[in-house]
């Protein structure tokens, strides 16, 4: 019985804040003036990326998390993942955020089902899924805004 003890991982977790600028989000304005500062725009147009904003109970950013980065047309978002890194610095809700390089704003199948699929899980875990926004290198769109979400 001792040998099988021995060969169980154990597991941590720590979450370490650094806040230096408490940056509020109220409108889906004020999530594309934050995260475009975390977008390398020279590729915004050439591959596929997801990240998500995590916030605080008073929509205050917590932090970015890059979550993935794809090909030209598509990138993968796995929800455990988004889950595990909300849960892990306690926040109170999400904003998705993902870029369209060929410049078209129009949600796809993939983008509306994996949304709906993100808001089921995220109320299961009392995590408010507040927006996914699609962005371009010159716009962009919001699923709150559209009455999507």
């Amino acid at each position: 019985m001792n040998n099988t003890i021995s060969e169980v991982s154990e597991i941590q977790v720590s979450y370490k804040p650094n806040k230096i600028v408490s940056s509020k989000i109220a409108t889906s304005f004020d999530a594309v003036q934050i995260i475009r500062k975390f977008w390398n725009e020279e590729t915004i147009e050439m591959q596929e990326e997801v990240k998500v904003i995590l916030l605080n109970n008073s929509n205050c950013v917590l932090g970015i998390y890059n979550l993935s980065k794809g090909g030209i047309t598509s990138s993968l978002v796995d929800i455990r993942l988004v889950l595990s890194v909300a849960l892990k610095c306690l926040a109170q809700g999400i904003i998705l955020v993902h870029n369209h390089p060929s410049g078209n704003l129009k949600p796809s199948s993939a983008d509306l089902d994996i949304v709906k699929k993100l808001k089921e899980s995220c109320k299961i875990m009392d995590i408010n899924l507040f927006d996914s926004i699609i962005i371009t290198k010159e716009s962009y769109m919001s699923f709150a805004d559209d009455g999507l979400i």
